[in-house]
């Protein structure tokens, strides 16, 4: 038997399709709750936005934690474990669900929860690029509609009862966590073991961005927060080029470039990927800008030229080689 009811909030609807077994838990700061979720239109044929069931995977958030679809905690804080409940929700709840969705389906694609290394919060990124990456987001987006969220909330786990993430934490155990992390990739990255230190960086870079969408884009705080993460990700690259993943460090150096183009290392790095890659106008280009830059590092460009003539050099006896017979 369905059971329809007003929330306290405004521009919700709540019919609950199983009244599930358990206790009424406390939903305190801190608490990480674990629900499935469908997200639906209110169109006549219910269309499917997500589906966590379809993905596998249940739902985290946890509670207070600023979570960027907030009138969530609102409903889960309604519900009983093992209840399932369908909440209509207006448009003033779900106009910022399409970016909520984008993280979610990115990590259900193995992909990092947020673009970390683009420099804009979600919101001034889907301005910069015109997309979300998914047609049915990017309509939404344009065009914010009431939702409907079929939830089933699964568990609840006060802050004692479980290890917590970096995504778990609040904004200010984020800060504190960065230079933790900086300093564990550092030391990983001089006994050679670049994966790890990758790792160490990404996770301090992603809690730096999680608290950044939260500030005014090129406002002072937001600056600082810009300016710890480039360091970071420059770091990474460092990483990524001893692990021969060239094309990504150029990728992130480019980012990197377009935002600030007055930042030394981001060229000499993209210029030393290009050096590996046989891109010779393009290393020359970063190069040359180095200097420009920063006259003082004229010694290690003359060391980087020296390989980049050296490995150009080897490619055209490879290619003189490889194509002798065929004329």
């Amino acid at each position: 038997m369905k059971e329809t009811l007003l929330l306290g909030s405004e521009g919700i609807k709540k019919t609950i399709l199983h009244g599930g077994t358990g206790d009424v838990p406390k939903f305190v700061t801190g608490a990480k709750v674990t629900f499935h979720f469908r997200t639906q239109l209110c169109d006549d044929e219910r269309t499917v936005i997500d589906d966590s069931k379809a993905v596998g995977t249940p739902m985290e958030i946890v509670i207070g934690n600023m979570f960027k679809l907030d009138i969530w905690e609102t409903l889960l804080s309604s519900m009983r474990i093992g209840e399932v409940a369908e909440f209509w929700c207006d448009t003033v709840h779900t106009g910022v669900y399409p970016l909520v969705s984008k993280s979610m389906r990115r990590i259900a694609e193995g992909k990092d929860p947020v673009d970390w290394h683009i420099h804009t919060c979600g919101m001034a990124n889907m301005f910069a690029y015109h997309s979300l990456g998914y047609d049915d987001l990017d309509e939404l987006m344009k065009e914010p509609k009431p939702l409907y969220f079929v939830l089933e909330l699964l568990k609840v786990q006060q802050p004692s009862e479980y290890d917590r993430e970096s995504w778990a934490l609040s904004d200010e155990e984020r800060l504190k966590v960065v230079p933790v992390l900086h300093g564990q990739g550092n030391k990983l990255y001089k006994q050679g073991r670049y994966q790890e230190a990758t790792q160490k960086y990404k996770e301090a870079i992603i809690c730096i961005k999680n608290v950044q969408t939260k500030e005014k884009a090129w406002d002072v705080p937001w600056m600082k927060l810009e300016k710890m993460a480039n360091t970071l990700t420059l770091n990474y690259c460092q990483c990524l080029l001893r692990m021969e993943e060239y094309y990504e460090v150029i990728e992130h150096t480019t980012d990197i470039i377009n935002q600030h183009p007055g930042i030394v290392k981001a060229y000499y790095l993209r210029g030393k990927a290009h050096v590996e890659v046989w891109n010779e106008a393009e290393a020359r280009q970063d190069f040359s800008r180095v200097l420009d830059l920063d006259p003082g590092m004229k010694k290690a460009v003359k060391k980087e030229l020296a390989i980049l003539n050296m490995r150009m050099e080897e490619k055209n006896q490879e290619d003189k080689s490889k194509y002798k017979g065929l004329f």
